[in-house]
């Protein structure tokens, strides 16, 4: 019992990458977590964790002893999962993490739709940036993520990807409406309201700017797609999106899509990731199974 509670203090140290992080989340004092885990190097009879560092910098021995726990709380988590699953998952937990251009009336259905079939089922959805998810399904603090394209991550599986290409977003009254596509020689000539550079979005505009000879001068930037929907919608301003980050927006005729004139070099995708050997079952796993059936129909 007291290596289960060392092993925990030791995995969210490693976690946190700090023991005073670790602390504040644990609710115990530094010097506790610091014990806890010399006792469980004298247990095991390594040092688990590299000393003389500010930050926790883990050994080899260290990311084997935390690769191992991580293990466990997957094992356990999927135990549970199939024994709700046994009693027809009518209780039980699920950990969505989303970036916010899901954040639409098409995703808040599906989560209700879910809902009122399954009602002892909670759902707990974090959102956050795409890094963000990443790092939380790689460390298993979720069961899924729902993110606009990543790279390859070695510890990262692909369940579902659908093709989404960036279209220009516009009021129904702008005048870019009139035509059935749009060249960024076009696009250039309107007050743009689009993302920080280095977000996906701006690196497949910067690729199609190169390959025009055009340059795009946005008069906002923001890393809100909430914020780049409403400023369009509000029809001073153009913006560019996939058309899963604004269902809602384009079904209720607040905004229009207009494909680009070019090609789009790199097409944007949205990825359903779990943890790369993960086994999700019961709940997570019917959530799973929903989201993959909604993400197809968007091909359609």
């Amino acid at each position: 019992m007291l290596m289960d509670v060392a092993m925990r203090y030791f995995y969210e140290a490693a976690s946190q990458g700090s023991m005073r992080l670790a602390s504040e989340k644990l609710g115990v004092a530094v010097s506790s977590i610091s014990r806890q885990i010399v006792q469980l190097e004298g247990y095991l009879g390594v040092n688990l964790i590299e000393k003389g560092r500010r930050s926790v910098k883990l050994t080899e021995a260290g990311q084997l002893t935390y690769d191992f726990h991580r293990t466990q709380i997957a094992e356990l988590d999927a135990l549970r999962s199939r024994i709700q699953d046994l009693r027809g998952v009518r209780k039980g937990s699920i950990r969505l993490a989303v970036g916010e251009g899901f954040l639409t009336s098409a995703f808040f259905q599906t989560i209700d739709a879910f809902h009122k079939k399954n009602p002892g089922l909670s759902i707990d959805t974090h959102v956050g940036s795409t890094s963000e998810i990443v790092h939380m399904v790689e460390d298993d603090e979720v069961h899924m993520g729902l993110v606009l394209q990543i790279d390859p991550e070695p510890k990262v599986r692909v369940r579902l990807s659908v093709a989404q290409p960036l279209m220009v977003m516009v009021h129904p009254s702008h005048p870019l409406t009139r035509k059935n596509q749009v060249s960024l020689a076009e696009l250039a000539q309107h007050d743009l309201c689009l993302p920080p550079k280095g977000f996906r979005i701006r690196q497949i505009l910067s690729q199609m700017e190169a390959a025009a000879g055009a340059r795009l001068d946005p008069a906002q930037t923001t890393s809100s797609i909430v914020m780049m929907r409403d400023l369009a919608s509000e029809g001073r301003f153009v913006t560019v999106l996939p058309q899963i980050a604004a269902f809602g927006e384009l079904a209720n005729r607040r905004l229009v899509a207009i494909p680009f004139a070019e090609t789009q070099i790199e097409p944007v995708s949205v990825h359903l990731i779990t943890r790369l050997g993960r086994q999700l079952e019961g709940a997570p796993a019917k959530l799973l199974t929903t989201l993959e059936a909604k993400m197809r129909s968007w091909t359609h």
